[in-house]
């Protein structure tokens, strides 16, 4: 005679599951709603809630879910009912897409100084470069330096009529920054509200037109400029800037577990300043030690998208107003941005051919809007 198998056993079991990308199972976040024995099969559904907008996760809870009650329990059949979570980072404080922009990708660092901004205003000029039409977004408040590296420190972005403005170009790339509406030693003496309301600003009131991609410079840190960006806009991923050295490592381990924390997808480290090679000698030396990109990526389960070598035309590029990527696109450094480029690119969402457990995204999306969402398992295919 068949063992019966209670709820009471299905959860124990299911408390077994952490949640991916963290070291607590699903019973204690809270991510079960309900389990609930189905009528016929003597199978089980599951509720959880919706706690990210990442696809991958949700396919990788299923899978795990799934294996665990089949294995574990001998569940003949699993159902995993997704229900729609508006949390408080979602609908109730507009959180929603951009209008016109397919996708808003953060780079975001735990400390200042390691390139953050560098790698934001490269990797904008080389996705133009691959075809993409590109707005870059300088949302350090504090200390912009997005003008200054494009060379474009003396112009102001026009007035639209009303609250609006457009953004100032230059090589191709839609820019906006503090630094356009301040002096070149004007300091900001901001409190945390004022500093939300002008990432807002940026944000809602530029009239950024069509773009393919939006790259957004974070500040250094995790405080109002990151939240604010990330309740009023849908974030598609963010690139983690760091340089090897242990204490950098521990600020953008920080970051990234903030972005988690937000819901946005870490596309992937930059090591910035990964080395050092004599032009006399050719003696490749690590100044700030080796291996610390790589040990963030595996302890964030994501991967290195480039490690930049310390080049002094990379700084000397910047502070002529032309990155390296446009000054001389056959730089080494150059290449390695062009390659953060395309794996960014690669990364983006395509609604057209991902399907979460075998069903279209567009269609999954479809359901969640009404607040219903009912992914039934054809999970013995996972």
């Amino acid at each position: 005679m068949a063992r019966e198998i209670t709820v009471e056993a299905v959860l124990n079991a299911l408390g077994r599951v952490n949640y991916p990308g963290y070291a607590t199972d699903i019973v204690s976040l809270g991510v079960i709603e309900a389990v609930e024995p189905l009528a016929t099969g003597g199978g089980f559904a599951v509720v959880v809630r919706q706690a990210t907008e990442r696809d991958e996760v949700i396919h990788e809870l299923a899978g795990a879910i799934n294996g665990t009650l089949t294995r574990e329990l001998g569940v003949r059949r699993v159902e995993l009912r997704v229900r729609r979570l508006e949390a408080e980072l979602g609908e109730k404080t507009g959180r929603v897409r951009l209008e016109g922009t397919r996708y808003v990708v953060a780079v975001a660092s735990g400390k200042g100084g390691v390139g953050k901004s560098t790698v934001a205003a490269n990797l904008a000029l080389a996705l133009h470069r691959l075809g993409m039409t590109v707005g870059l977004l300088d949302a350090d408040i504090y200390g912009p330096s997005v003008p200054m590296m494009f060379g474009v420190g003396e112009e102001r972005p026009r007035a639209a009529g009303g609250q609006n403005f457009y953004p100032v170009e230059r090589y191709g790339v839609k820019l906006i920054s503090m630094g356009f509406f301040l002096t070149d030693k004007t300091p900001v003496i901001w409190r945390g509200p004022m500093v939300m309301g002008a990432v807002r600003q940026f944000l809602k009131d530029t009239l950024w037109g069509t773009l393919d991609f939006l790259i957004v410079d974070l500040p250094p840190g995790t405080g109002d400029a990151q939240l604010t960006l990330a309740q009023q806009v849908a974030l598609d991923g963010a690139v983690i800037v760091t340089t090897p050295r242990d204490v950098a490592l521990l600020d953008a381990t920080r970051a990234a577990r903030m972005l988690h924390q937000l819901h946005c997808p870490v596309i992937g480290v930059v090591e910035n300043m990964s080395y050092f090679v004599c032009p006399d000698c050719g003696e490749r030396d690590e100044l700030f030690g080796a291996g610390g990109g790589a040990k963030l990526a595996l302890a964030e389960r994501t991967r290195v998208l480039a490690q930049i070598p310390i080049h002094l035309e990379v700084r000397e590029a910047g502070d002529a107003g032309m990155p390296i990527v446009l000054a001389r696109p056959d730089h080494p450094a150059s290449r390695a941005f062009m390659e953060v480029a395309r794996r960014v690119l690669a990364a983006m969402p395509k609604e057209e051919t991902s399907h979460v457990l075998g069903v279209p995204i567009g269609t999954v999306r479809s359901r969640l809007s009404r607040g219903r969402t009912l992914l039934r398992s054809v999970l013995a295919r996972l």
